[in-house]
């Protein structure tokens, strides 16, 4: 009886966790949906569930067999501390619910693998009962995935250490996945991990956007003008605007997506300056389907966000990026090493001054940069390839080791 159990649960379809805390932006959930698609797509009888905390979940469609469950949202205030977004509860009082949420949820659909977005104990820690109750089932495969770049590695150092996240790292999770290359940038570095933590980890290269069908691009040409999420956009976007007001031959065309979260007195003044431009400049609030805008592009304007720097990539954009330097350095580093590297140009104030004259400048010579298909190296984007080996290889070792 109990041997038929075992061969019951083992054939099952594979099913997939994707833990997301999602405090501020659009980035871990959408690094989660584009690992979730590839999965499902290369195994057709797995699924996924993301666990998010984005405000904007469901404004994304998801693939077949890939569904989402929301947790209460939190935001960061200008102090660094959290509140709740909606509940009227105390920080404490919603980390603890989203904590039993994400839970129950792991208990219900017990995961074959679960893959954890550069937080290892979860926002606050909430993470944690669900890391422990699957390591003492025993079935579920944990796996920490990092972006390219986290921050400066002394920021970062204190940073784990005070969450506790470098010995949940060594404690919990069987596998660490870098989505990118140790020859660009080691996220890890400064990291007290031992050396059998970093024999863990995978360096599975930069997850590649989706270059299948895209839609009809709006009419061309024009220059794609993307803050990201927005939240922190604002100065970018005005300084764009700014361009445009000034120099009245600047051309092409820009258009330009303000980000779910850029919006109140902040947008109802920009979107005044965008109409007085009669045209010149377009813009839109949020494109879920972002990947038609950069499809029909001839040059992008942007932050350095993770994903931005993947669809520039992907879509082998010429791309000027201008970098947020608060809370974090992360977009600078990797704005700064990509510049190195020939893929892009960054502004940065100290350099360049960010003034609209070096904005003019910047997309009057969007032209004449090399296309980062130029300077791409091997490997550089094979990263949804890699996670879905590192699943299959996964998947396998579980199966295994539940027929013996």
């Amino acid at each position: 009886m109990q041997g038929e159990s075992r061969t019951v649960e083992t054939s099952r379809a594979a099913r997939v966790m994707l833990y997301s805390h999602d405090t501020f932006g659009l980035g871990h959930l959408r690094r989660s949906r584009a690992l979730a698609a590839a999965i499902t797509q290369a195994d057709p009888s797995a699924s996924a569930l993301i666990l998010t905390g984005s405000p904007v979940a469901g404004r994304f469609t998801f693939p077949r067999r890939v569904d989402h469950v929301r947790l209460p949202g939190v935001t960061k205030r200008a102090d660094g501390s959290y509140a709740s977004q909606t509940m009227g509860m105390g920080i404490d009082e919603v980390t603890d619910l989203r904590s039993g949420l994400i839970r129950g949820a792991a208990e219900r659909y017990d995961p074959d693998i679960l893959i954890v977005d550069k937080e290892p104990t979860g926002f606050r820690g909430e993470l944690l009962p669900t890391l422990d109750c699957l390591q003492r089932r025993g079935r579920a495969r944990l796996v920490l995935g990092l972006r390219d770049v986290l921050d400066e590695p002394e920021v970062l150092a204190a940073e784990w250490a005070r969450k506790g996240a470098v010995a949940a790292t060594e404690r919990f999770y069987d596998e660490i996945w870098v989505y990118g290359l140790r020859s660009v940038y080691d996220p890890t570095a400064g990291l007290p991990l031992s050396p059998e933590a970093q024999a863990r980890m995978h360096w599975t290269g930069y997850l590649r956007r989706d270059l299948g069908p895209v839609g009809t691009p709006p009419h061309q040409p024009y220059v794609l003008i993307t803050p990201g999420g927005g939240g922190d956009g604002e100065a970018m976007v005005s300084l764009v605007l700014s361009a445009y007001e000034q120099d009245p031959t600047l051309s092409p065309r820009a258009v330009l997506v303000y980000g779910p979260f850029l919006s109140g007195d902040t947008r109802a003044e920009f979107e005044r300056r965008v109409a007085a431009l009669n045209g010149r400049v377009t813009a839109v609030g949020f494109e879920s389907e972002i990947e038609t805008l950069f499809a029909g592009a001839a040059g992008v304007v942007c932050m350095g966000g993770y994903n931005t720097f993947c669809e520039v990539l992907s879509f082998d954009q010429r791309a000027v990026i201008v970098p947020r330097t608060v809370p974090r350095l992360e977009q600078w580093i990797r704005a700064s090493r990509a510049e190195e590297l020939g893929l892009v140009r960054m502004l940065e104030e100290s350099r360049d001054g960010l003034t609209p004259e070096t904005m003019i400048n910047a997309i009057r010579n969007l032209p004449n940069q090399p296309l980062p298909s130029q300077a791409i190296g091997e490997g550089l984007l094979d990263g949804l390839d890699h996670v879905t080996r590192r699943v299959r290889a996964l998947l396998s070792k579980a199966s295994h080791q539940a027929a013996e």
